[in-house]
């Protein structure tokens, strides 16, 4: 299997900076076309008082703007939508993209979100329930004819059509990493993801997964193995230090990203390859510095294999 890329799309904005989002993003796209498959979004309604955009409004929007990629959210919480309407929206824009659509999706966890847009914020028990009944319906309504008709835990529907069907079926790309998530990762996963995570960390999760695996009787191959976070380079170790330390409130390293000139980010990507990891969403850190795109698309894309 080849080694994919993405593009993260940050989510969170300072309000100076709301026209600037997409400007740096009509510079940057169009230059990793052929370089990078896809673009993803992270599902967050605010952080602090920064500007955020809603997840399903900004895919539709960049599936339509820019029909090379595919696009998904990383990762859809679960319970901010209605299970079987997030599938009739995944369908619709399956057909409308052309088969662009990934889902992905987790059990949800930004709790002040949740209390301050009237959600219930369950227990991670409950919560990880309803990503079973969510991925229950969902599966069903995209493949099964007829009426559907699913009572579980927390959701249900009742005599439920879906159509058109979505072709193909959209992948299901699960974002857990605690070992009950992991063992619903190898029930109905497609792709597996985790963010922020270290080489040692990523392995340890991998081997709990393959073993849910073969505990329900599912080949682990199956399951592709994907990363999402952060990726900071630059010409020298000034330059990286610099770009590790731009965040405000947010200090990058090699525990949660990958840090480093360009043969140490190819080398820190290639441990993961190695370790079984074969698709990248990365949140670049100093796009759309056309320094940057140089050196992702001159010098690290090419030589991870």
């Amino acid at each position: 299997m080849t080694v994919d890329f993405g593009l993260a799309l940050v989510e969170k904005h300072p309000k100076s900076a709301l026209s600037q989002w997409m400007d740096d993003l009509d510079l940057v796209v169009p230059k990793l076309e052929g370089h990078f498959k896809s673009l993803w979004m992270t599902d967050h309604l605010f952080w602090s008082d920064q500007y955020a955009y809603e997840v399903w409004t900004t895919l539709s929007f960049i599936a339509a703007k820019w029909p090379k990629f595919d696009v998904g959210p990383m990762v859809m919480g679960q319970n901010y939508r209605n299970p079987a309407l997030l599938a009739k929206m995944a369908a619709t824009l399956q057909v409308f993209s052309g088969g662009r659509f990934i889902m992905g999706i987790g059990a949800g966890w930004k709790e002040d979100e949740y209390r301050a847009y009237g959600y219930d914020y369950p227990s991670a028990g409950v919560r990880l329930e309803q990503l079973e009944d969510s991925l229950e319906i969902m599966k069903r309504l995209w493949t099964q004819p007829g009426q559907i008709t699913y009572h579980g835990k927390h959701y249900r529907v009742e005599n439920a059509y879906l159509e058109p069907k979505p072709v193909p079926v959209p992948p299901i790309c699960i974002g857990v990493k605690g070992d009950k998530s992991l063992r619903i990762a190898a029930q109905y996963a497609d792709w597996w993801n985790i963010s922020d995570a270290s080489l040692a960390f990523y392995q340890d999760r991998m081997s709990v997964l393959d073993r849910y695996c073969e505990e329900q009787g599912h080949d682990p191959k199956s399951i592709r193995r994907t990363w999402f976070g952060r990726l900071v380079t630059g010409r020298n170790d000034a330059e990286v230090n610099a770009r590790a330390n731009s965040r405000p409130g947010i200090v990058y390293s090699t525990n949660n990203a990958f840090v480093g000139t360009p043969s140490q980010v190819v080398e820190q990507l290639q441990a993961f390859v190695a370790a079984g990891n074969t698709y990248f969403m990365l949140d670049i850190v100093g796009l759309p510095n056309p320094d940057i795109v140089s050196i992702i698309l001159e010098e690290i894309i090419p030589n991870v294999h």
